[in-house]
């Protein structure tokens, strides 16, 4: 394979979950997960961070390359749930039956769930923080880091981007519009759902009186 010569771990858990991200995702979707491990292992050298020595290479490799599973067409069965939540559900599932014990499935969930939610996956751990990290950059390579010269073109023709960006945007919003539950408002999935229907999000005071309710915008208690 074209990326064989790159920086990925080669245990037989990193492959398993490599494989089976491969085969329950879109291959612009396996792609961006992919290049978020190397992503992320770039930032994490930028900021001083070294596998094996500050964080668990393994580690970070499962939450990158499972990150985005909750969009994989085997993974979502009747679930209600956001795509990120259903990821780390579906990754802990799946690793569980490789033997994965507690403490390092706790890890990894927590890096699939908080991907979306940079502002608290950085002041986790390196394994959580830099999944976050990795994802965000390949998406738009914004901030203070700067790739060695030929470092895209390489990961690019081992992994092509295929619309990467575009591919996830239609998968989360074909996921909203079929199980609204999944794209609630005020979060990145309600918000690229909105985008592509037109409608108009709730204002607080909508949400507050909505039944049930404590009518708390109604009469004043007496």
């Amino acid at each position: 394979m074209e990326h064989d010569s790159l920086p990925f771990p080669r245990t037989d858990l990193a492959t398993a979950a490599m494989r089976h991200a491969r085969d329950i995702e879109d291959p612009a979707i396996f792609n961006h997960s992919m290049r978020t491990y190397l992503f992320g292992r770039f930032i994490g050298e930028q900021q001083g961070q070294h596998p094996g020595l500050d964080y668990d290479d393994e580690l970070l490799f499962l939450g990158c390359v499972l990150h985005d599973a909750g969009l994989g067409e085997t993974a979502l069965g009747d679930s209600e749930q956001p795509f990120d939540i259903d990821g780390a559900d579906h990754a802990v599932t799946f690793l569980t039956g490789l033997g994965v014990p507690p403490e390092r499935l706790e890890v990894v969930w927590d890096a699939i769930a908080l991907h979306l939610h940079p502002d608290i996956a950085l002041r986790k751990r390196p394994e959580i923080a830099l999944v976050s990290a990795g994802a965000g950059f390949d998406l738009g390579p914004q901030g203070p880091y700067t790739l060695p010269a030929g470092y895209a073109d390489r990961v690019h023709a081992a992994l092509p981007r295929l619309r990467g960006s575009a591919a996830l945007y239609d998968a989360i919003v074909a996921q909203g519009l079929a199980k609204p539950h999944k794209a609630p408002p005020f979060t990145l999935t309600g918000e690229l759902l909105r985008q592509h229907t037109g409608q108009s999000w709730p204002t607080w005071q909508e949400l507050m009186t909505q039944q049930p309710s404590w009518n708390d915008y109604g009469s004043p208690a007496a």
